[in-house]
């Protein structure tokens, strides 16, 4: 059975936000009242925003649009369709979002959101620029949603509570062993910083065998022996994620140049500043190819790729990273050369190997936890879709 429909505005007051000029020093010389911008909201689920990492004084507030506590945003222009609810007395947001302060009609806040969430599609459906999608306030207060009775709609909300309560344990549960490699890594080699074992000291070119940027050749979203590794694909912590690869044509002598292979480190030269210098052991069995912002490095025998992935991707690292990076055209870049002379403490080989059993050990750990993950979402999509067309209760 399906749900009566209604629109957006017959179920509460719909508010496009405002940003204060910057101009005035006075609107932002204080923290009183959090100022939501999209990047406080998440894209891959409904968030509850209790801080942001912008405010705005009293007298800021009073240019903006300022909402209570419940409303629900939703983001208008740009990355259409992220979706959150404000968990704190009152906040202001700028105006590539739209808030809802729902009525008697809705339960609660989060059945709204998330019914709203489900209907994320049909808003970039209607989203009318070619460059940057915009939804204006007419259009957002037309959306039609469905809307099942009071008691109905907790329920709903009430078993998508649960069902992404696992999703958020389980995302913890996978961060928390992120964490452990990063402790293990400084329990055996000790912090960076002041090298409390007093390992011998280096280069990275010391401990390297050779270097070699990817290829510039157009990547094809279909065609293509080789997926192609891009920097989108390393993750900031030293992960990949492989949810958006293109592919590459590359011929024999290609091949030996632009392959990567399991075991081998990779390093992102070319990105944003905060993000360039990111780095990761590709762990796969099957080779792939790896575009040109991306360097290839093959250690030598006095190390493995898991010991410098850690000493690079760790705060000290990170840190290294971010303070030799030249900014270009907008872009920040650390070439092969600049990777290579990087200062590294260089411990004994055995102890490296050590460490990347460990982390093996616990790669397959993450993986299976990864694959639960995915099993998780995709239960917490079906029944999205169930409750929403009327087949999760009678």
């Amino acid at each position: 059975m399906g749900y009566k429909k209604v629109k957006l505005k017959e179920i509460g007051k719909i508010i496009t936000g405002n940003t204060p000029s910057k101009k005035n020093d006075e609107y932002y010389n204080s923290n009183d009242i959090m100022f939501i911008k999209p990047n406080d909201i998440n894209t891959e689920k409904v968030s509850i925003l209790e801080n942001s990492i912008d405010y705005l004084s009293c007298e800021g507030a009073k240019v903006a649009r300022v909402i209570p506590k419940g409303s629900v945003f939703t983001t208008c222009i740009g990355i259409i369709g992220k979706v959150g609810i404000l968990n704190t007395e009152q906040a202001a947001f700028n105006q590539q979002i739209n808030a809802i302060i729902p009525d008697e009609k809705v339960c609660n806040s989060k059945f709204l959101a998330y019914n709203i969430f489900y209907n994320k599609e049909k808003l970039k459906a209607i989203a009318n620029a070619p460059v940057v999608p915009i939804i204006n306030k007419k259009q957002f207060s037309e959306l039609e949603i469905p809307l099942p009775p009071l008691e109905t709609q907790k329920k709903i909300a009430n078993v998508l509570d649960k069902a992404m309560a696992l999703i958020d344990k389980r995302k913890e549960q996978i961060q928390k062993l992120d964490e452990f490699i990063q402790s293990v890594f400084l329990d055996m080699f000790g912090d960076p910083v002041n090298n409390p074992k007093g390992w011998e000291k280096g280069k990275i070119r010391d401990i390297s065998l050779s270097t070699q940027y990817g290829t510039s050749k157009k990547a094809s979203e279909s065609k293509g022996n080789y997926p192609i590794l891009r920097m989108n694909n390393i993750t900031y912590n030293g992960n990949w994620d492989f949810s958006s690869l293109k592919y590459v044509e590359l011929d024999e002598k290609e091949s030996q140049k632009y392959l990567v292979y399991k075991g081998e480190l990779l390093f992102n030269r070319t990105n944003s500043k905060e993000l360039v210098g990111k780095t990761a052991v590709y762990r796969e069995d099957k080779p792939m190819a790896f575009a040109g912002y991306l360097v290839k490095l093959i250690p030598n025998k006095k190390a493995n790729s898991e010991f410098i992935s850690g000493y690079l991707n760790s705060v000290y690292g990170k840190k290294t990273l971010y303070s030799m990076a030249k900014n270009i055209v907008g872009m920040a870049n650390i070439n092969a050369e600049e990777l290579k002379n990087i200062k590294i403490y260089i411990p004994p080989i055995e102890l490296q190997n050590k460490f990347a059993q460990i982390v093996q050990k616990t790669e397959k750990q993450k993986e299976l936890l990864q694959k639960s993950l995915v099993e998780l979402e995709n239960n917490f999509n079906s029944l999205m879709q169930r409750a929403f067309k009327g087949e999760l209760f009678d």
